[in-house]
């Protein structure tokens, strides 16, 4: 059996292509009757419109590329869904990059992204990059960009965010609240605005408390959970005194616990744990992990719907339409009097 395509649907109806075309469009150019007569025969012979060749037309992929850091991390996995949820109900495919925390990896990824393979890109930057030259270079030739969690100030467009400054504050005062005056702050980069924002929230708790800033107590982490591990240790033994971590990124908070283990000591008699975390086992760990959880579901759909009405509205994304959702506290045994 031939296959059913605009051509031939056109011939049966006597119709030309772009009629037959506009009318399976819905057009207001076409009459209802003319329309009912081009649905009618398509339904009849189950006509499946050729995606790939409509993209082409509209020069367009009907795709986004997704570039995070990892998968490991619960935050993305739940971003993730998000994203794919908004794609899909626009009609939308997903493509996920993965940069490993790599900044050479992240060059290479929007290098190859500039050739105009997807229609726009949702981001989160590696810890490692200090230098954002790719970045603004991406911007420059496809504008349709939307940065979420870990962002590029650099570049002019939206970003969403969780409210990083407020949760670094709201997880250090509870540490202190809890008991602890030696509260390690365990980072994930610097260079990122997440990192220098939740490490601003840190600091401004220790001095609302009069606690002063011991800069000796700052670990940036690394991509390997096992040397995380070894850091941490090297910390705890050098200063005994620690009894409170303040962990930025979920591994940190993993590496932390292992650590203590390690050393033997005890959550939270010993050592007071608190993480940024969407683990979903949180609860189940022993002792239970008391987490700043972000919305991450609710940032992926936020960012793809920011995204996906520019592009098919052909209009500019800007700085302005950025979005700040709030990350919840939720107290369990890591921090126990």
């Amino acid at each position: 059996m031939s296959q059913v395509n605009l051509k031939r649907l056109a011939q049966e109806l006597n119709l030309s292509i772009a009629t037959v075309s506009r009318a399976l469009q819905d057009s207001y150019e076409v009459s209802p009757q003319t329309k009912e007569r081009v649905k009618a025969l398509a339904a009849e012979l189950n006509y499946q419109p050729n995606a790939y060749a409509s993209s082409l037309r509209r020069n367009v992929s009907k795709t986004i590329g997704v570039v995070i850091p990892e998968v490991a991390n619960h935050f993305f996995s739940l971003a993730i869904n998000g994203i794919e949820e908004i794609a899909r109900q626009s009609g939308y495919h997903v493509l996920i990059y993965l940069t490993h925390e790599n900044h050479e990896r992240e060059v290479a990824i929007t290098q190859y992204l500039t050739g105009g393979r997807v229609d726009g890109i949702l981001m989160s930057v590696a810890s490692e990059t200090q230098e954002f030259a790719h970045l603004q270079h991406l911007y420059a030739s496809k504008p349709a960009i939307v940065f979420f969690d870990r962002v590029c100030d650099a570049v002019a467009t939206a970003k969403v965010t969780t409210n990083d400054y407020e949760s670094g504050y709201i997880a250090t005062k509870h540490l202190i609240e809890a008991g602890c005056r030696h509260v390690a702050h365990m980072s994930v980069s610097g260079n990122l605005s997440i990192g220098r924002m939740r490490m601003q929230g840190y600091q401004a708790a220790l001095a609302d408390h009069s606690i002063p800033f011991d800069e000796s107590l700052i670990l940036d982490g690394e991509a390997s959970d096992e040397r995380n591990t070894e850091l941490i240790m090297d910390l705890l033994r050098s200063r005994p005194e620690v009894d409170g971590v303040f962990a930025s990124v979920e591994r940190l908070a993993i590496s932390s616990y292992q650590a203590c283990k390690n050393l033997g000591r005890s959550i939270p008699e010993d050592v007071k744990i608190i993480g940024f975390s969407n683990l979903g086992v949180a609860s189940l760990l022993d002792p239970a992990l008391t987490t700043i959880t972000q919305p991450a579901y609710e940032i992926g759909k936020e960012a793809a719907k920011i995204l996906l009405r520019a592009i098919e509205k052909k209009k500019a994304i800007l700085p302005s339409q950025s979005i700040i959702l709030k990350s919840e506290l939720f107290q369990r045994k890591s921090t126990a009097c």
